[in-house]
Order: C-alpha cells, then structure tokens, then sequence
C-alpha cells in the first residue's frame, strides 16, 4: 500500500478530568475514504480537530501537514455578507483566484450562484458551497464533519454521490465523522468504529466493493449488521 497521507497517535486526550480518547490509531492513505463511526461524544470530531490542528492540548503524535488538510464542518458556516463565490475563495482574499471557484462552483452544481448570498441558498446548496470552499485550497486530505446531517434523506445521496465524483476528480482522501451506518458505508473503504468514552477504534470494516456502488447490495447489509452487533456491545444503545 503507498505511504500515507496521515497517521495519527492519540494516547490521549482529555477535557478537564474526562478522558475522551485514549490509545486512538488511525491512518489514512491516497485516495481512500474514511469513516469514523460511534456515538454522540466519543471523541470523533475532537479526533478530526486534532488533524487539522485546531486542537493541540493533547498526548501523542500526528505526521500530517495541516496545509494539505481542509475542514467541512457539519453547518456551512457561510459569511452572509458575502457572495458565494466569496465564501468559496474568503481565506485567500488577496489573491483571490476567479477561474478556480467558478470551475469548482460549477463541479458542485453552483455555476449560476457566484453572485448570490448565502440566504438565497437551500440547505444543500450552502453545504454544496461549503465542500467548494474545501476544495479551493487544493488540500490532499479533506476532513468532513457530519457533512449531511441536516439536509432531508434524498438530498443526502445525491451529496453523498457528489462528494465521491469530487474526491476521485481532485484525486483526494477522505476522513468522515457520521452516525449513519448506512451512509459510512456507502461512502467508504474502510469504517472506524469506535466506542464510549474513553473511546478508541474497537473495530475495523473493510468494504471490499468498488464505486459507484448499489445501495441495495447484500453485502451492505451484511456489514451494516455487522457494525450494529458491534455498537451495542459497546453499550452504544
């Protein structure tokens, strides 16, 4: 397999007298996608933080550049001042390049909202915005937060689709916090299940089928079942 892109050891990370995390091993290589999956304050997106270096009050060791990382965060997080294209291109306002959002607009399904503001948005195409301006910085690992928590069932597949056609396009890895079976299934190579505080991987998912896939097939269930007994012996529900 090719070197990877990060590898990160959390011995541990705390939060006053909690322990969130502990012993927490993850690696990720070119092109693959990711999920982690557990429940509510498991320490997952404290995990992607730690990644993209917003969070370094912690023990252990990460070898990844955070300028080949960028973050999408579970709400868009647009600046509703600014157009749309703005929002994609904000961080790099001195040298703002025109032609890369435009292209990056129109691969998303945005091409004739340059101009618009964020509340002319539904809530897919704000979250379609917010995976454009990912993308802007030309970023090797692109760190997902729930991405699709808040849009209805039908537009979460066509993002969920949408986000596999980007990453292959911009030759990206993927790593994605979800509490959907279904979807971290569907999106990923492999799924990281991890437990109650404090919380390290208790298991490993191989999903040996290749894209595009069929959500009806069998052996989505098969995992899918796989990952349930899993999650309720760690007294998940």
């Amino acid at each position: 397999m090719s070197e990877a892109l990060l590898d990160i050891q959390v011995n541990r990370k705390d939060f006053g007298q909690t322990r969130v995390l502990q012993n927490v091993k993850v690696r990720l290589h070119p092109g693959e996608v990711v999920s982690l999956l557990g429940p509510s304050g498991c320490g997952k997106s404290t995990l992607l933080r730690i990644i993209a270096g917003l969070e370094q009050d912690y023990s252990g060791e990460l070898q990844q550049s955070t300028d080949q990382v960028a973050f999408v965060f579970q709400e868009p997080r647009l600046m509703p001042w600014l157009s749309v294209a703005r929002n994609v291109g904000f961080h790099d306002d001195t040298a703002f390049d025109a032609a890369w959002v435009a292209q990056l607009l129109d691969e998303v399904g945005l091409g004739g909202f340059a101009q618009a503001l964020p509340k002319q948005l539904s809530g897919g195409m704000a979250q379609r915005v917010a995976i454009a301006r990912g993308l802007y910085s030309r970023p090797r690992v692109l760190l997902l937060d729930e991405p699709f928590s808040a849009v209805d069932a039908f537009t979460r597949m066509k993002l969920q689709d949408l986000l596999l056609d980007l990453a292959k396009r911009h030759d990206i890895a993927l790593l994605m916090v979800t509490h959907d079976i279904d979807e971290a299934l569907y999106l990923s190579d492999r799924v990281l299940i991890m437990g109650n505080r404090p919380s390290h991987v208790r298991l490993e998912l191989a999903v040996e089928l290749a894209h595009p896939r069929d959500r009806r097939d069998p052996l989505l269930a098969t995992l899918k079942a796989e990952s349930l007994t899993e999650l309720h012996q760690a007294q998940v529900f």
